[in-house]
């Protein structure tokens, strides 16, 4: 790898920039947004396209803020079309390095926002958009002193980081191992003379002291600048940049104590009398060590991207595709949309697709967590990564490549683990001045011990700034937060639960709310009906019929139900006329020249019609935690009839386990009290807001959230949540739900299970608390260690730091926060439910926006 060399900064002001702007119809709204744009400060002129829909932008010179000019243009009514470019970023080594490249990339002109990630390496770039943007944030990154190259999609970018990590642990191991073996006879010839007379006087008769010093030297420098040329290579630019990181700390710490000892070997005569020490073993050491360390920390880091890797390992490598009435077989990558695949026995389904001949039973555990096969035959749909169990068929391939539900659920997961949670805000705030502290810290040292220490005090001052330099370890708060988001997001996905925000991994752990939507989410979603009938003068078959002609027209799961029942009583269903919906009341049409309307109670008062001559059977019904619901007749009341949801068999387990985590659970419902309160009660769910309207869920979670005071996760799985989802501070659907609910919710529960619900929540808890763990351990061991090595304790103890010591410790720092994430691997849900490495698709899944 070409190591970063320093280059000129290039000038990002006086810019003029492209934007893309949707909604836009008229000259009037050119007029409204160009007055807006300039209104923002920093905006020379503005000139909007209703043709190309694009706004050029001409930035005063030192502007480089464009979020202000997106929020402008937002304000007005009107979209600014936004693009993520994601980069891979090699070179970064430290907490301080992603600082400087994420303000590198937030300066150029265009950049919405930027987030890097050093545990994955990458950087996501949210832009303003533009035809060389990519070109433009590698050049950025570049001039910072690192390079960078787009990520690619799927097993090809797998493939790449895999290789270039195993590049690097082979670089790294090898760099251990011929620094050890040159630094184990320097430690003889150094520590061992200094401690042990015998070795002493042996070394002084055999070879003479001098020619030992030589021969210290000799193994000194190999070691110095044979492994330990990429601290040069990478600290030096940095330092000539005025950006000094990690590499620039060990550079400068294991510079000091081997010049030391060359003058102190060839020139003693230019040291004070009685200092002419050598520290040859010492710079060694630490090279040794930290190497040692940084192979340890690169070998954990590529177990943190393990899920990912299982993921992509249920991906077919080849399909068999019909060409020319011959099955061909070709590489996953060569099928296209359209394609007629023909998959075996025991085969993998190699993309989505629609069967369209033959039949067969398919493992589909990854996306519904079933055990049990499902039956496909023509018509029914497959997904790329399910496994063929029987027979043999052939369908047509309707998603390839990153449109396949496999390709979205890896990408859903990288881009957690990239996210950065708003705990990290702190270390960024520290890093951005750390090591040039450290550096400062390092000078006063020196100061300090040559103007005020013992004899030799250029020798005390030498050896406490060269440990304040080595103590110091910037890369342990680079690692505490993104590890543990990629091992916590890797573990949620090999259980079942998808985060899609990497954030709602910390907002999850502070709800102490939990909002339940009841139909499909507590219930199956699956109603029955269980009890009709009709008033005076009506016939309950007559009845039936006509209820259920009306329903064929809805998609409702109650609306099923009545049809479903209608069918096994082989009653004939008449086509219905003019069928109108209205949400939260019920439906009405006309069957057969008569109007019909079916619905809640009220709808029937909505229609004027008196209910209360069913009130008796409607209280028994509700108390029996059925919804009644009415049907009326040519404007008269027809019929009570009551469907009843069963309860999923998770659910009172999943309940009892949220209550354990300590948590308040409310069911939302449009069920009439009665009914609602009985499945309450049931549950031993603490709260229920029933009657509610689809459109009035998201106003009962802000009800719940009291303001911002209270944080409310709300668990649903239809269209009429999704406004819920995104109200609550975090939205988990049913992974078995609808694509828009999917879409709105932060955290995806893939196998539809509860269960996973408590689990989601503790798995979060335990990752925030890894977090503070890694957090405390690395701000902790610095804010302790650093005055140590500068000679704190000597006053009053005596007790001075080594810097060999300081590498050892610099070295386990790392490895610690990194080994302690790892611990998360071993997490253990309170409750078994979702799904193991193999079931871990929802089966509806739009990738996060």
């Amino acid at each position: 790898m070409a190591y970063p060399t320093p280059a000129k900064q290039q000038p990002t002001s006086g810019t003029t920039i492209d934007i893309p702007v949707q909604g836009m119809t008229c000259a009037s709204c050119v007029g409204r947004v160009e007055k807006a744009i300039r209104a923002v400060d920093g905006v020379d002129a503005a000139s909007v396209n209703l043709a190309t829909e694009r706004a050029r932008v001409s930035l005063k010179p030192g502007m480089t803020d464009t979020s202000a000019i997106a929020d402008a243009i937002r304000k007005v009514g009107y979209e600014p079309g936004e693009e993520t470019v994601d980069l891979k970023v090699t070179g970064m080594t430290c907490a301080s390095c992603v600082g400087r490249v994420e303000k590198a990339l937030k300066r150029v002109p265009g950049v919405v926002d930027a987030t890097v990630n050093l545990a994955t390496e990458r950087a996501s770039v949210r832009s303003l958009g533009g035809p060389d943007m990519t070109a433009v944030l590698i050049a950025a990154i570049e001039r910072t002193g690192y390079e960078a190259e787009p990520v690619r999609s799927g097993t090809e970018q797998s493939d790449r980081e895999r290789a270039a990590r195993e590049a690097e642990l082979t670089s790294l191991r090898w760099s251990v191992i011929l620094a050890a073996s040159l630094t184990l006879p320097l430690l003889v010839f150094e520590m061992g003379a200094h401690f042990f007379e015998d070795i002493h006087h042996f070394l002084a008769g055999r070879f003479g002291m001098d020619n030992v010093r030589i021969a210290s030297f000799v193994l000194a420098s190999i070691v110095q600048f044979g492994p330990g040329l990429r601290f040069y290579a990478k600290g030096w630019p940095a330092l000539l940049r005025g950006a000094p990181d990690m590499n620039s700390l060990v550079m400068l710490g294991t510079s000091a104590a081997y010049g030391y000892s060359v003058v102190s070997t060839f020139a003693p005569g230019l040291l004070p009398e009685g200092t002419d020490y050598t520290y040859f073993e010492a710079g060694a050491v630490i090279v040794t060590l930290i190497l040692l360390g940084r192979y340890f920390e690169a070998r954990a880091k590529g177990r943190t991207s393990e899920a990912i890797r299982r993921l992509m390992t249920l991906q077919a490598k080849t399909a068999r595709v019909v060409r020319d009435g011959q099955e061909v077989e070709v590489g996953i990558e060569a099928v296209r949309p359209g394609d007629i695949v023909a998959v075996r026995p025991g085969e993998k389904v190699p993309v989505d697709g629609e069967v369209v001949e033959g039949a067969s039973y398919v493992d589909e555990s990854m996306i519904t967590g079933e055990p049990v096969p499902a039956q496909k035959s023509l018509g029914s749909g497959v997904v790329g990564g399910t496994i063929n169990k029987t027979g043999a068929f052939r369908f047509r391939a309707t998603k390839v490549g990153a449109d396949t539900l496999l390709a979205q659920i890896v990408r859903t997961v990288e881009e957690a683990q990239g996210s950065k949670l708003p705990i990290q805000e702190l270390v960024d705030r520290v890093t951005t001045w750390f090591v040039p502290a450290v550096i400062a810290a390092a000078a006063l040292t020196f100061l300090a011990w040559l103007v005020f220490g013992p004899s030799p005090a250029l020798t005390y001052a030498l050896v406490n700034a060269v440990a304040v330099l080595i103590i110091a370890c910037p890369c342990a708060m680079g690692l505490a937060t993104p590890t543990s988001i990629m091992v916590g997001t890797g573990k949620a996905a090999e259980m079942g639960v998808l985060f899609r925000r990497g954030e709602a991994l910390q907002a999850l752990k502070d709800a102490s709310v939990v909002a339940l939507d009841k139909t499909g989410t507590l219930t199956k979603g699956r109603p029955e009906l269980t009890d009709i009938q009709a008033a005076p003068g009506f016939v309950e078959a007559d009845v039936l019929r006509l209820v259920a002609a009306v329903e064929t027209r809805s998609e409702h799961p109650v609306a099923e139900a009545i049809v479903a029942e209608a069918r096994r009583r082989g009653l004939d269903l008449p086509g219905p006329a003019s069928f109108e919906a209205e949400p939260g009341f019920g439906v009405r049409a006309e069957v057969e020249g008569r109007r019909i309307e079916v619905g809640a109670d009220r709808l029937m008062r909505q229609l004027g019609l008196d209910i209360s001559i069913f009130a008796d059977v409607a209280a028994r019904l509700a108390d029996e935690g059925k919804t009644p619901l009415y049907a009326a007749v040519g404007g008269q009341l027809a019929a009570v009839i009551a469907v009843a949801d069963p309860i999923k068999d998770t659910t009172p387990a999943a309940i009892e386990a949220l209550h354990r985590l300590g948590l308040k659970v409310v069911m939302i419902t449009g069920d009439n009290r009665r009914t609602a309160g009985a499945i309450a009660r049931r549950l031993g769910i603490d709260d229920v807001v029933a009657e509610v309207l689809p459109t009035d869920k998201a106003e009962v979670v802000k009800r719940l959230q009291a303001g911002g005071s209270v944080k409310v996760a709300f668990v649903g799985d239809g269209i009429n949540d999704a406004p819920a989802l995104a109200q609550a501070d975090v939205g988990l659907a049913i992974g078995t739900g609808t694509d828009i609910a999917i879409e709105a919710a932060d955290v995806v529960l893939m196998s539809g299970d509860l269960r996973n619900v408590a689990n989601a929540i503790a798995l979060s808890q335990a990752t925030i608390r890894n977090i503070q763990q890694n957090l405390f351990w690395a701000f902790g061991y610095n804010v302790v260690l650093i005055p140590v090595a500068a000679g704190a304790l000597y006053p009053a103890f005596g007790i001075l730091m080594s810097p060999i010591f300081a590498g050892l410790a610099m070295a386990f720092s790392s490895v610690s926060v990194l080994t302690n994430a790892l611990r998360l691997r071993r997490f253990v849900p309170p409750l078994p439910a979702g799904s193991t490495t193999s079931r871990t698709v929802p089966a509806r899944l739009a990738p996060a926006e």
